[in-house]
């Protein structure tokens, strides 16, 4: 039996209602992973249905290290790394079996991914273009170690583009959306205190005003209407956190005497 081609990995929790037509739209893969963070409903098993193998871990060591649980696991020549709440269209799908069979190429590709917030595509701000390099071949890759906002680190080659949109269904509801606020920031201000970074009252002001600055205005995320002003807001107000709880991270760390 011929080894796989293509290997879509997916990390998962409690993503019952979205993983089935996440893995639906990449049916023409050769080899589902999904990594499961012990979901209480029937993400597993529905994953399952669709023909994916399942590993479940308990614990929880961040994004990238779980990811790269994902991908050691992956058996393919190339590698498709896609979340839960994204989605391949049939024109992109195209463009990575195109990518996937030419004989010679880039080693890993970005794809340009669509976000909906709250209910509202966005086409401009922070949000869009958003390129992210999620497909590249398994032994030329790794994920970095970073416990929030990791990335596919790619040893040597060319990047490439390709042709059409990964759609992402993100945070349909300000619920959703000041939850997944909240645990961010947390995560990435404990990275971030770790590492040395400095935050406080006045970084949390002046990086959240020009993350509002940057998304609304330079990036023109006004022409989003009412959803562009919400997102630009919503960013800056995570920034804010995020260098706040920075300071607050770094008061418990041990000091060396």
């Amino acid at each position: 039996m011929p080894a796989p081609l293509l290997s879509v990995i997916v990390i998962a929790k409690n993503e019952a209602a979205r993983i089935e037509a996440c893995l639906a739209s990449v049916a023409f893969a050769d080899e589902w992973i999904v990594v499961d963070s012990s979901s209480s409903d029937d993400t597993a098993e529905r994953a399952r249905r669709l023909g994916a193998q399942v590993f479940d871990f308990p614990d929880w060591p961040g994004f990238g290290a779980q990811k790269q649980r994902a991908l050691d696991r992956a058996t393919g020549r190339w590698v498709l790394a896609i979340d839960a709440d994204e989605r391949v269209t049939p024109e992109l799908a195209a463009s990575i079996r195109k990518a996937i069979s030419a004989e010679a190429g880039p080693s890993a590709y970005e794809l340009s991914r669509l976000s909906r917030f709250c209910g509202r595509w966005i086409r401009h701000g922070d949000w869009y273009p958003d390129r992210v390099l999620r497909l590249f071949c398994r032994d030329r890759a790794r994920f970095s170690p970073d416990r929030v906002h990791e990335r596919v680190v790619v040893e040597g080659g060319v990047t490439g583009r390709l042709e059409g949109e990964l759609l992402h269904d993100t945070m349909p509801t300000l619920d959703d959306a000041l939850a997944k606020m909240n645990r961010y920031s947390s995560e990435s201000a404990a990275q971030r205190a770790a590492a040395g970074q400095r935050g406080g009252l006045a970084a949390a002001i002046g990086h959240a005003l020009w993350a509002f600055l940057r998304g609304y205005v330079v990036r023109r995320g006004f022409l989003d209407g009412a959803a562009g002003f919400a997102l630009a807001t919503y960013v800056a107000e995570g920034t804010f956190w995020r260098y706040l709880k920075i300071a607050e991270q770094a008061r418990r760390l041990p000091t060396n005497t």
